[in-house]
């Protein structure tokens, strides 16, 4: 992934409600989920959602699909990978290191697993 690409996601996801719709469909997985769906799960008029999903898709984060009348966003994993493994490679590069570079489990997961 080349900087002028990191430089497009990381601006892209720099704003609350882009953040939480990029959660939201991460969740959501492969599958994504119609326009109509995120709106409601993230508070978001039509018109508004609409500037946050384009601004998404351009940055190259998520992917679109028409399933009859709806369109289906989703986010692009490969990217979020590749966007993840920039901005990990180089991790303690020189030194030892004290963490292993692996993301945290979602505070859900976390509360689920003490519980079992």
């Amino acid at each position: 992934m080349d900087t002028h690409q990191v430089v497009q996601s990381l601006a892209a996801l720099a704003h609350g409600h882009r953040l939480a719709i990029y959660r939201l469909l991460v969740e959501r997985g492969p599958e994504g989920l119609s326009a109509g769906a995120i709106g409601e799960g993230v508070g978001l008029a039509p018109s508004s959602l609409t500037f946050h999903l384009q601004n998404l898709q351009r940055s190259g984060l998520l992917v679109q699909r028409r399933e009859s009348r709806n369109l289906i966003y989703s986010v692009d994993f490969d990217a979020m990978n590749a966007l993840v493994g920039y901005l990990t490679e180089n991790c303690c590069v020189g030194s030892a290191c004290a963490t292993e570079c692996k993301p945290a489990k979602p505070a859900k997961a976390r509360k689920r697993l003490k519980a079992a």
